[in-house]
């Protein structure tokens, strides 16, 4: 089922989305070549913590699977999602997604960028700004009257003309009191298909894109997900709210 939220709830989650928002900011500042992922990580439930907030991503556990350890995940390179903080470094040319979550006021706040670090390929340059965009593309469908389908296919359309592929096996999701709510959010289909959008909604948009094919794998930790080819991938996302004057961004400063 759909929660449609009221403006009340709205603004709660413009202020979770704030604290993300900010980790975000603080960990880009901090993440260069010779950095641990595990130093991000503290950062990053230094902030959230300060703000009063609580870090959703930590003790976060799926049916059958391990607590996830950390306040973020760091996905480098060919990781798609959910890598875990640890001791390994980054490195000159890698690429790096962090995505955190951040529960304020009984409601939550997700959002995800992927970063360069130090100099950086061309190539991956590229992927990152195609991924940026497809985000882009896909927020400015989240409107009222509009289908899911009309989101998911902007942005899988924008991926693939541009010569990527979009991750199939991970989607978006609907947020608000709980991290994952309905509905799930392909970053790939057909217009006209799908949920009816309607103003209240609250989604929380992530498009997974791959220089290469779109089939991942689990690794042996149990938690990141990584391209089945060693291709790199790239990770942007926003929590929206659908308003009566369009998309909004609650995961801003």
């Amino acid at each position: 089922m759909i929660v449609v939220k009221s403006r009340m709830e709205i603004d709660l989650m413009r202020n979770a989305g704030q604290v993300v928002a900010r980790v975000l900011l603080e960990c880009e500042k901090a993440a260069r070549p010779g950095t641990k992922t595990q130093d991000l990580d503290r950062l990053a439930e230094d902030v959230i913590r300060k703000a009063m907030a609580y870090p959703s991503f930590k003790g976060y556990r799926p049916p059958g699977m391990t607590p996830f350890p950390s306040s973020i995940c760091t996905s480098i390179n060919d990781e798609v999602v959910h890598g875990i903080p640890g001791s390994r470094r980054l490195e000159d040319g890698d690429i790096l997604s962090i995505d955190v979550g951040a529960e304020l006021g009984g409601v939550q706040g997700d959002a995800a960028v992927t970063l360069a670090i130090g100099n950086v390929s061309k190539d991956s340059l590229r992927l990152l700004d195609v991924t940026r965009e497809a985000l882009f593309r896909g927020i400015g469908k989240a409107r009222d009257g509009l289908r899911l389908g009309d989101l998911s296919n902007a942005i899988g359309c924008f991926v693939e003309e541009n010569g990527f592929s979009v991750v199939r096996d991970y989607v978006g999701h609907g947020i608000g009191h709980r991290m994952h709510e309905d509905p799930e959010i392909p970053n790939y289909g057909f217009p006209g298909t799908g949920p009816l959008l309607r103003e209240g909604m609250t989604l929380a948009i992530e498009p997974m894109v791959n220089a290469g094919g779109y089939a991942t794998k689990v690794l042996d930790n149990g938690w990141t997900v990584a391209t089945q080819d060693g291709s790199r991938s790239a990770h942007f996302e926003h929590t929206v709210a659908i308003t009566a004057g369009g998309p909004e961004i609650l995961t801003v400063l």
